[in-house]
């Protein structure tokens, strides 16, 4: 049986339950995508302690055929950002009344005790925010952008 537990994993056909991941792509110039960026930066990465962000500046030539991808994945008409992909959820454009949504998406396929790790870590921030962010800068490294300029 664990032989056979070990190759379905393997295989992934089972999986250990983790945050959905969170594709964003941003205009620089986009004020929608400041908000939505500086929410998943500063507190859903902080909420969410598996969950990985790659944002993607959707003006840059060579993430062009990567953003065709995911509107048509999306099935949007439109080429406005933001467009959030969170496994198979996608958002376009950011208000604050979307943050429980995000959320639902990010915790689809989580268990349960992932879940009440989230709500204390979300309790913690309210508390004492500052303190908590402090005690776990290590989270920053959870975003990465693709097609940054390298110094």
């Amino acid at each position: 049986m664990k032989i056979l537990k070990f190759a379905l994993l393997f295989m992934g056909i089972i999986s250990v339950a983790d945050a959905a991941n969170i594709t964003i792509f941003y205009s620089p110039t986009c004020p929608h995508c400041h908000h939505a960026r500086d929410f998943i930066r500063n507190t859903l990465i902080y909420e969410y302690n598996d969950l990985v962000v790659d944002e993607v500046n959707a003006t840059l030539q060579e993430n062009g055929q990567e953003f065709v991808d995911a509107l048509n994945k999306c099935k949007y008409t439109s080429g406005g950002v933001p467009v959030m992909v969170i496994g198979d959820k996608c958002f376009q454009g950011y208000g604050e009344m979307m943050n429980d949504d995000i959320r639902n998406a990010v915790e689809i396929d989580l268990t349960e005790e992932q879940k009440n790790s989230a709500n204390e870590n979300r309790n913690a921030m309210q508390q004492d925010r500052d303190g908590f962010v402090s005690q776990h800068q290590d989270r920053q490294n959870a975003v990465t952008e693709k097609g940054a300029k390298k110094n």
